[in-house]
């Protein structure tokens, strides 16, 4: 599939309700080939990843941010379910400590950023910060700012949006490779993930009294996603908008597009220079020989 696709078009606005489908899926695909296509690129991501490892020249950052219930963990969890270990790192960020609060507000997300050779995952990100920080206004106000900087009203958002394209410009200058992804749930949908969780014995912790709250906020969370979508949606980082009410689809597209920009670096194992092809030579002849 072209990744392009599910691109939000850098320039131009959208508007989520008329541009995106929620329950999309292709005609040539059903969830019994979508198992088995989702196998194969786990297998061919696990591959990747050691060479990635290998490598050790790149980073890859993965962002991940969706209304609840649209499935972020339990995409997450299959999609790198073939990953090491060792080579991957997730974060999810919760509510902000009062060190956290006393720093810059993008901190504590630079502080998680994947090393070279590694894929950092983040479980929600520093897009927090215009989404529900704009949303529940004490967000903001816990973070001391100057007050001349919380009187600034629309020109605030403005300029974090400024801050993250200038601050993802940096991280891609510094070989950081990062892809967005916004999980695309309809709000019908996110309503029966809900109402099961609530009806599943063992899927009631996944509940929250507090995602009832949001979901009251449906319309101003989504025309704050379009404000960053549209605001920040860049070259080196495009957002992915992904059809999420079926979650195997979800999965399979997000995979799809993590393996095919892995590819596309064309990474290779490192070359044995003369002198340590011979020392390689030595120690085998020292092992037959024991």
């Amino acid at each position: 599939m072209d990744p392009k696709s599910f691109q939000v078009p850098i320039g131009k606005k959208i508007d989520l309700q008329k541009d995106y489908d929620p329950a999309f899926i292709p005609k040539d695909i059903n969830k019994e080939q979508s198992v088995e296509l989702l196998r194969s690129e786990i297998e061919k991501l696990t591959q990747l990843q050691d060479a990635l490892y290998a490598h050790s020249s790149y980073g890859i950052l993965l962002i991940f941010q969706a209304m609840d219930a649209a499935g972020k963990d339990s995409a997450i969890k299959n999609i790198m379910s073939g990953v090491n270990p060792q080579g991957c790192q997730v974060f999810s960020f919760k509510t902000p400590s009062e060190e956290e609060l006393q720093h810059d507000y993008l901190w504590r997300y630079s502080r998680c950023l994947p090393e070279r050779g590694r894929i950092g995952i983040f479980n929600r990100s520093y897009y927090e910060e215009v989404l529900i920080a704009r949303i529940r206004p004490q967000i903001l106000q816990n973070q001391h700012l100057p007050e001349e900087l919380l009187l600034k009203g629309d020109q605030l958002w403005q300029q974090r949006f400024e801050d993250i394209n200038h601050f993802e410009q940096y991280l891609t200058n510094n070989g950081i490779i990062i892809l967005k992804f916004f999980l695309n749930i309809s709000k019908d949908e996110q309503k029966q993930r809900f109402l099961k969780r609530i009806d599943t014995p063992k899927k009631n912790w996944k509940f929250s009294m507090s995602d009832v709250d949001e979901r009251q906020q449906w319309n101003n969370y989504q025309t704050s996603y379009e404000d960053m979508f549209n605001h920040t949606s860049t070259d080196v980082a495009p957002w992915h908008i992904i059809p999420a009410d079926r979650k195997w689809y979800t999965r399979l597209v997000i995979a799809d597009i993590i393996t095919q920009r892995l590819a596309s670096l064309d990474l290779s194992y490192p070359k044995m220079t003369q002198t340590q092809q011979e020392a390689l030579k030595i120690a085998r002849d020292r092992l037959c020989s024991e």
